[in-house]
């Protein structure tokens, strides 16, 4: 961490999954960063109003600031007035969680999405956080669009996630993923069991720009095992692939969309 800039943001990145927020010395020690460095900065960035500090316990915390932005950009871009109504036609017709993935330089990363179950386990991961491409259904979709070479060049920036943190079944190797990309070339869409997590399943559609042909996002649909068997994602293969298509031609309408495209 060179500068003061990529110390900031590291920061933020570390307090964004810790809603109780951390103590000083903690994100010193985490981020190996002198404990009076970690002070100037934390207190930067309280000023600026991104972090602010909790004054029973002494704990940093992320402010709704980042979130305000984030939510301001979306909402600019035009994308969830798109996709909003597809996504939930496709979660009402799976009964399992559907999610829109856009891709960003080297990265997918989730920014909609519309929950189909309505009773029963409901699965919901973190939005906003960017998808392990060799571990999820979304990364597979995405790098089946491309040659190996460069689905395993962009896997090996990230690294290949662990079983241990991901599903029984993720692909540690790299005859292992071209496997499953092999098969979701065959396929058209991408399909996971216990691979991104133990008992779940996931399945996911590129969307490929409407000028261009070029990849600008995914579609996935998960839920657990025992309700998104292989036999159900196939039977709903046909209208993952019809809600991308659409996407994919309405793309024009939004600028995130249009410029990754």
């Amino acid at each position: 961490m060179s500068s003061i800039l990529e110390r900031s943001f590291k920061v933020l990145e570390h307090l964004a999954p810790h809603p109780e927020g951390k103590a000083l010395s903690s994100l010193a020690s985490e981020l190996d960063m002198p404990l009076s460095a970690t002070h100037r900065l934390l207190a930067e960035l309280v000023r600026c109003g991104y972090v602010r500090q909790d004054h029973s316990q002494g704990n940093y915390m992320l402010t709704i600031k980042l979130v305000s932005l984030g939510l301001g950009f979306l909402s600019a871009s035009g994308i969830v007035d798109i996709a909003q109504p597809l996504l939930d036609r496709l979660a009402a017709e799976s009964g399992e969680l559907v999610r829109l993935a856009v891709v960003d330089g080297s990265e997918l990363t989730f920014v909609a999405k519309a929950q189909g179950a309505v009773r029963g386990l409901r699965y919901d991961p973190d939005m906003g956080l960017s998808v392990n491409l060799s571990c999820s259904s979304a990364g597979h979709a995405w790098l089946s669009t491309l040659s190996d070479e460069e689905a395993l060049a962009l896997v090996s920036q990230q690294g290949f996630g662990k079983p241990e943190d991901y599903g029984p079944n993720a692909p540690t190797t790299v005859k292992a993923l071209l496997a499953y990309l092999k098969a979701a070339r065959e396929r058209g869409f991408s399909m996971i069991v216990e691979v991104f997590a133990p008992a779940m399943t996931a399945m996911a559609a590129p969307i490929r720009s409407s000028h261009d042909g070029a990849v600008i996002g995914v579609v996935t649909i998960a839920g657990p095992l025992v309700r998104l068997t292989e036999e159900r994602m196939l039977a709903l293969g046909p209208a993952l692939l019809a809600t991308t298509e659409e996407l994919a031609m309405a793309s024009s309408g939004s600028a995130m969309l249009r410029k990754r495209g």
